[in-house]
Parts: C-alpha cells; sequence; structure tokens
C-alpha cells in the first residue's frame, strides 16, 4: 500500500511535467493527522500530529504524508502547481458495501432488513461527507485553491459508530441494533473529525446533504427499495 501511494503519486507528478499541466490536485488524507486527541473536537490544517511510524497499520497514513511531501518537492524544485484534498470518511453511491468501511456495512445489513452488528464498542466517532458535495469540494479546489495549499474535505457533524448504525436502521427499516464491545482492531478507534473553517471561509463551499439523506441515497444507489 505505501509503495503504491508513493509511486503512484509520483508517476502522476512526472506525467503531469511531461504534458505540462497547469496544476494538479493530490487526493490526500485526514488520516494523515494520525490519532486525533480527544480533547479535539474537529482536527485542522494546522495540527502537526502524525501516525506512529512503528506500526504497519499506518502504511496508508504514513504513505499520503509522504505524497504529500512529494508534492511539495515538485512544487519547489520543478515550478508544478499542486493542491492537496485530505479527504475523510465518505457516504455516496459507490461506497463498497462489503470491505472494511463500518458505514456501507451497515448500509447493507439495513437494506436488507437484518440487524447490524458491530463488532467493537461502537464509541469511535466519525463523520460522513456526501460524495456529490465532495465533488464540488474538489472541482472548486481544482480551480481556485491558493498554490501549495492543503483542505480537508469531510463533515463537522460527529457521530459515533453505534449511533450512526442506529440512524442507519431507523432511515431504512432495519431491525436492528447489536454492539459486541470487543476491541477496536481499526487504525483509529477514537476520532476522525475534520475542521473545514478553511476550506469553507477561503473557498465558499459548503456540506449540503444531512446525514441521514447521504444515507438514503447511497443505499438508493446500491439498489434499496424505500417501503
Amino acid at each position: 500500500m505505501f509503495d503504491t501511494i508513493i509511486g503512484g503519486t509520483r508517476r502522476t507528478l512526472d506525467f503531469a511535467l511531461h504534458c505540462g499541466a497547469s496544476r494538479v490536485l493530490n487526493m490526500s488524507s485526514g488520516a494523515v493527522y494520525g490519532v486525533q486527541p480527544p480533547e479535539c473536537l474537529h482536527v485542522d490544517e494546522r495540527w502537526l500530529g502524525g501516525p506512529d511510524p512503528r506500526d504497519p497499520k499506518s502504511a496508508y497514513a504514513e504513505g499520503k504524508r509522504a505524497a504529500e511531501t512529494l508534492c511539495a518537492i515538485y512544487g519547489q524544485q520543478f515550478g508544478l502547481d499542486v493542491v492537496s484534498a485530505r479527504i475523510f470518511a465518505l457516504l455516496g453511491p459507490m461506497l463498497p458495501l462489503d470491505t472494511h468501511f463500518a458505514a456501507g456495512n451497515f448500509i447493507r445489513d439495513a437494506a436488507a432488513g437484518q440487524g447490524i452488528r458491530i463488532q467493537s464498542s461502537g464509541q469511535a466517532v466519525r463523520s460522513y461527507l456526501y460524495a456529490a458535495d465532495l465533488a464540488v469540494w474538489l472541482w472548486t479546489m481544482l480551480a481556485d485553491a491558493p498554490r501549495g495549499s492543503a483542505y480537508n474535505c469531510g463533515s463537522e457533524e460527529a457521530v459515533s459508530i453505534a449511533d450512526l448504525a442506529r440512524r442507519t436502521a431507523a432511515v431504512l427499516g432495519g431491525p436492528g441494533v447489536d454492539v459486541l464491545g470487543r476491541e477496536d482492531a481499526g487504525w483509529n478507534p477514537g476520532r476522525y473529525v475534520p475542521s473545514t473553517v478553511a476550506i469553507r471561509r477561503d473557498l465558499g463551499v459548503t456540506a449540503q446533504t444531512p446525514l441521514d439523506e447521504a444515507i438514503r441515497r447511497t443505499a438508493l444507489a446500491n439498489g434499496w427499495t424505500a417501503k
């Protein structure tokens, strides 16, 4: 994963130089901040924390951090104009329902009329931006973001994994939620919620789609039919 991120970013930047691209939009991640301190309700672009380099589960986050550094190097050494979008959790039509994304698994189970089972305690906190809103933000960044800038792209509406499961069941008519309370084996069992003050202030974008509507639209795009 680390090699894919770094190698892919380098090839993209080299290709941008080769074809004379006027700007590159680097798709980064909120994972670059590492574990968000519990007292930090919304992490912003000034936070200089990072993932634990001793943990192999940090491969994705460390790859994204190194990719942003590559972008900065290409900007200084070759004059390439690169901006980075630090993307947080999403909902939308192409969200996989059968991988490690909790929101997708919840939608899959509730849409099938099954109970939602949470293996962990469900106390981890996330936020979810709808994909159509993200698309507007990314196009706006590509057109108007200041040279060399990086912006958080995500929702500020924080929700625990357990509450997300309950809201998904309520929106889609699932029978309920079962929380097993096992240890969370994920890369970030804590908080993962951005501050979007900077991008809203500088570029005028906003999150237009409420969480419940994002859940409903994601389910509809994956074949769910409202009863």
